[in-house]
């Protein structure tokens, strides 16, 4: 199965996380608007984007590109993030396979991207374990990579209990930029 043919919902008793839609617009700006999420959003490569949305139309055009970037160009899929229990979307994970020719070739890159409210240990591994092993499955890779700035405090503490382990090895951009702070979790 080719996930950019066809996209499959990953779900547990708490979240839902399925292939981002316009309507998730008016929940995600709690997300993308909010300051405090800011430095957690991983913009590493992103040729200068830090996601910051100060309005609804903001929204509505990172969720029209997102979509491009996966139906079009097949670069990578945002996937929402939605509460089971509230039944709202209260972030997005990105996915894509890297090939690079450095530590994280054959690696899927996750970014994670969570409201405020929800950056927390157990939000954040509960997540981790619903998608890492499906997703190197479905990305066809041989490990997982996210970041977490030394700051990311609950993030970092969710990452080592999903058996994600910190790495030195930085990750090279396209630009020969070298960007820190990667975890990663390597196919049992």
């Amino acid at each position: 199965m080719d996930i950019y043919d066809n996209c499959p919902e990953l779900c547990d008793d708490a979240y839902r996380i399925r292939l981002i839609e316009p309507g998730d617009a008016e929940d995600l700006l709690t997300v993308y608007g909010d300051r405090l999420a800011l430095p957690f959003f991983n913009s590493d490569n992103c040729h200068g984007a830090n996601f910051y949305c100060r309005t609804l139309h903001d929204v509505e055009e990172s969720i029209k590109y997102w979509l491009v970037e996966y139906h079009e160009n097949r670069g990578f899929v945002r996937f929402a993030v939605e509460s089971l229990e509230t039944e709202k979307t209260i972030g997005t994970l990105e996915m894509f396979r890297r090939e690079a020719d450095d530590y994280y070739d054959d690696c899927g890159i996750l970014r994670i991207d969570l409201a405020v409210a929800y950056e927390r240990e157990d939000v954040i591994h509960g997540i981790l374990d619903l998608v890492s092993v499906p997703f190197m499955t479905l990305f066809g890779c041989a490990k997982i990579a996210t970041k977490a700035p030394i700051y990311a405090v609950e993030r970092r503490a969710a990452l080592a209990g999903a058996g994600y382990v910190a790495k030195r090895q930085p990750l090279i951009g396209h630009d020969g930029t070298h960007y820190y702070d990667y975890w990663q979790m390597p196919r049992a």
